[in-house]
């Protein structure tokens, strides 16, 4: 069994070898501040520990206000966005917004000392505009960091392709040929950087979004969660359209009703269709059985999560969710906590023997699944031990170091 390695323990011996020193990088976020995007965070304060000064532009956010401020090393910049958006429209304002202010901070980044590589975060697949003028005119290079498949994502939000799904997949090819190096999120997105972007093996590299256990605090159960009932469901993620967050309703609405069990559902998470969610549970009779806590700080989070019987993923099966890893269920892992989410590939070869694996879609067959484990202490035990192993022996942020700090070095060879 492969030992656990702890994250502090690498940054310490990059702190000792410093293998990116001189290196000055800046990253480009365009859905989420940091350091609340986890992710980019972790890539952030890893390249700083290898030696690298590190700057991000990202938009603002509840608690993330500030239009610069340093964090542990890391220079961040944020800009004003337009309201979540919605339609075609709503798409372009947003994405309009965020490029020009990404080309404004970067220009002023570049003023005060300049950069040698730039890294975008998709989504949207439009921010080689900002690199490309960097690029080609004084040799910065270019890194994707490639987190959702786009094209995927425009046809799991409006269930269709037509115009704008081809304009993805243009952006897309674009952004690829533009890159130097690709970081891809995991082998399915490998996969399609190769093929789809003609990226040669060499230059793709998977960095998954493992979590950091060094500051994820596991806590003691807090009963006010579970709204005086006997079991308790958690959630972790965005309350978005194509989350599946009515698939779960509906699931809960069989659970509660139809078998007449006695559950409480906590979400973590705030996004565009929250408001639509708490309304639905409304009409469904689920309103005293489901807690919506919006975007809530960690303490929150890791209350809910150390507090939970069972979590659950409820992503529809579709090409998009297929081939993407969703952070919640490592999350999920690293709380010890066992899982129930609907059979799809990337979800699998995270959780293996850690989750349950309801069919397609099925609602009644997810309800299903969630009791077999809720009367099953064991078992869920069992689970929980299985996934936390995972985490701390292969997945945690710890194991995606060495590989990130090889795509920097790679695209210096470029």
């Amino acid at each position: 069994m492969t030992t656990k390695v702890e994250v502090s323990d690498v940054f310490d011996r990059l702190r000792a070898e410093r293998p990116l020193a001189g290196r000055r990088i800046l990253i480009l976020v365009e859905n989420l501040p940091l350091p609340f995007d986890r992710r980019v965070w972790h890539e952030s304060t890893t390249l700083h520990a290898a030696g690298a000064e590190v700057s991000v532009i990202c938009p603002t956010g509840k608690g993330f206000e500030a239009p610069y401020e340093e964090i542990d090393g890391i220079h961040i910049y944020r800009h004003n966005l337009p309201l979540d958006a919605k339609g075609a429209s709503g798409y372009l304002l947003e994405y309009s917004a965020a490029l020009w202010h990404e080309f404004r901070l970067a220009l002023k980044i570049w003023r005060k000392g300049g950069f040698d590589t730039i890294q975008a975060c998709n989504p949207p697949d439009l921010m080689f505009l900002v690199a490309l003028p960097f690029k080609w005119f004084r040799g910065v290079k270019f890194i994707f960091d490639h987190h959702d498949i786009n094209p995927e994502l425009y046809e799991a939000k409006f269930n269709k392709r037509g115009l704008f799904w081809k304009l993805m997949v243009l952006f897309e090819r674009w952004t690829f040929r533009a890159a130097q190096v690709v970081i891809s999120t995991n082998k399915s997105y490998r996969e399609i950087a190769m093929t789809r972007g003609n990226v040669a093996s060499e230059d793709v590299f998977v960095v998954r979004s493992g979590p950091n256990l060094d500051n994820l605090q596991l806590v003691d159960p807090d009963t006010k969660w579970r709204n005086g009932r006997d079991h308790m469901l958690g959630y972790v993620g965005v309350m978005g359209d194509q989350e599946g967050i009515d698939l779960l309703l509906e699931s809960l609405h069989h659970i509660v009703f139809d078998e007449g069990r006695d559950v409480q559902l906590v979400l973590v998470g705030g996004g565009p269709a929250l408001a639509s969610l708490k309304e639905m549970a409304k009409d469904m009779g689920l309103s005293d059985h489901v807690t919506f806590t919006g975007r809530a700080p960690d303490a929150d989070l890791f209350s809910v999560l150390s507090s939970s019987d069972v979590c659950v993923n409820p992503d529809r099966v579709n090409p998009m969710n297929d081939k993407s890893t969703m952070n919640k269920i490592l999350e999920y892992m690293a709380f010890s906590k066992p899982i129930v989410q609907f059979d799809v590939t990337e979800g699998r070869y995270s959780a293996a023997e850690a989750s349950l694996y309801a069919a397609s879609n099925d609602t009644r067959d997810m309800a299903a699944k969630i009791l077999e484990l809720l009367d099953d202490p064991e078992r869920c035990a069992e689970m929980g031990r299985i996934g936390r192993t995972r985490i701390e022996t292969e997945l945690s942020w710890a194991y995606q170091v060495d590989t990130l700090i090889a795509a920097y070095q790679r695209v210096m060879e470029k």
